[in-house]
């Protein structure tokens, strides 16, 4: 039970009577306060009461901004201009609450050491405000101090607090805190889930970028599998007409939205310009100036484009930095094309080399790192070898399923993806 003495005396009857006010006030607080999750809500709805029982002329709660060790308002009743200052951590009673946590009291502001006198001169000329006592208690909750509230002169002649105000904003401050605490992990749940909501949304956009594989006559396949809900890899192929087919594989660096925003720019990009530009270097070049112009330092791309030409049973290809692809030919041994130019976005008008290679009776396997550095419970990567083996196990199997089966197959196996898994298949009859 809490007991608040007066200067004065009070009969005994009466202090009993404030006492069970007092008490009705925090389980009220306690009550309204679980009834709203409303942050600004919650902050106004515990002012205005705190203003009421203390009769003071004005309130106000600063919250801590951790990453900039700063006090911000961000809730006020009958002092203006707040909201526009930031305050450090030490200034003023309010600092001197956060540190000994506890509610301070200053009886007379003008009667008070310098530092403090000074600090309410200065925010009194900001805020049009004249300060003449003050309350600060600090909000702490599961241990955390996560801010306080500020209370300025009672509505008495002589316009000062006295120690029982302190006491009481003290016990009223408890029921306070523990709202705010909830009203704002409440609103960062809201604000996580309206982020994830989003990055869903990019994950379905990126996945509507990439190309449907057909269910049979078609010579090229693919797969994607992200590691989390957004993707830094993207592969496209269509048919170009007059038994030519065009494709591109592509891996963003690193991770996260940044890499999947810059991956589904480059996708848009490719799709847009491979319809006019049957030249795999040449769509580098244009590829590479475009993301120069935008990209983010330290972030690159690398890409393998090319173009299978089924009547004359030859692939043209050209690499911007792109992981070497496997070639599986008809007697089971396996080559790859090496040749490459810098990653995109690294230097402009960049020139790629492109290069013609036999391709008959032959499998081609385009694919990231993902797959090969793809590791067994052990800490063991698969590797170029063991990705070569799972080749070799799935190749009679039809085209548009293989890649899938293939996967399966390697994470049923104990493998751990951390990181997008994504191959492009192309078979040469």
């Amino acid at each position: 039970m809490f007991l608040f003495k007066s200067k004065k005396p009070i009969e005994p009857k009466k202090e009993a009577e404030q006492v069970n006010v007092d008490l009705e006030l925090v389980t009220k607080m306690n009550q309204d306060f679980a009834l709203s999750l409303d942050l600004n809500e919650t902050l106004m709805n515990a002012l205005r009461v705190i203003i009421a029982r203390l009769n003071a002329e004005a309130a106000n709660i600063f919250l801590i901004n951790e990453q900039k060790k700063k006090f911000e308002c961000i809730a006020s009743l009958h002092q203006d201009y707040l909201d526009e200052y930031e305050l450090d951590l030490k200034d003023g009673v309010m600092g001197k609450a956060v540190q000994q946590r506890k509610c301070i009291r200053v009886g007379n502001v003008r009667k008070d050491v310098r530092e403090i006198a000074e600090f309410y001169f200065d925010l009194d000329n900001k805020t049009n405000f004249t300060t003449y006592s003050v309350l600060c208690s600090p909000l702490i909750a599961a241990n955390e101090c996560i801010g306080v509230i500020h209370c300025l002169n009672k509505k008495t002649e002589d316009k000062l607090f006295i120690e029982d105000d302190r006491k009481l904003l003290e016990t009223l401050s408890a029921p306070a805190a523990l709202a705010i605490r909830n009203a704002k992990m409440a609103k960062e749940m809201v604000e996580k889930n309206k982020i994830q909501k989003e990055v869903e949304i990019v994950g379905e956009i990126q996945k509507s970028l990439l190309s449907k594989n057909k269910e049979r006559d078609f010579p090229i396949s693919g797969i994607n599998i992200p590691a989390k809900v957004v993707s830094g890899d993207f592969y496209n192929f269509s048919d170009l007409g007059d038994g030519k087919y065009g494709f591109g594989v592509a891996d963003v660096s690193g991770k996260g939205i940044k890499s999947s925003l810059l991956m589904s720019k480059a996708s848009s990009l490719y799709r847009c310009l491979s319809k006019t530009n049957f030249s795999a270097s040449d769509l580098l070049f244009q590829l590479n100036n475009e993301i120069c112009e935008t990209i983010s330092r330290g972030m690159f791309v690398t890409m393998l484009i090319g173009i299978y030409d089924s009547n004359k049973k030859e692939l043209l290809l050209s690499s911007a930095g792109h992981e070497p692809p496997l070639i599986l030919s008809a007697d089971g041994t396996f080559s790859n094309f090496s040749e490459a130019g810098p990653p995109l976005g690294i230097m402009p008008k960049t020139k790629y080399p492109e290069h013609t290679i036999r391709f008959e009776n032959s499998s081609m396997y385009i694919f990231t790192d993902g797959i090969t550095e793809i590791k067994n419970p052990s800490g063991e990567m698969l590797g170029s070898e063991g990705f070569e083996n799972y080749i070799k196990k799935y190749q009679s199997t039809a085209i548009n399923d293989r890649l899938k089966i293939m996967i399966d197959d390697i994470l049923g196996a104990g493998h751990i993806q951390k990181d997008d898994l994504t191959i492009v298949a192309v078979d040469g009859k």
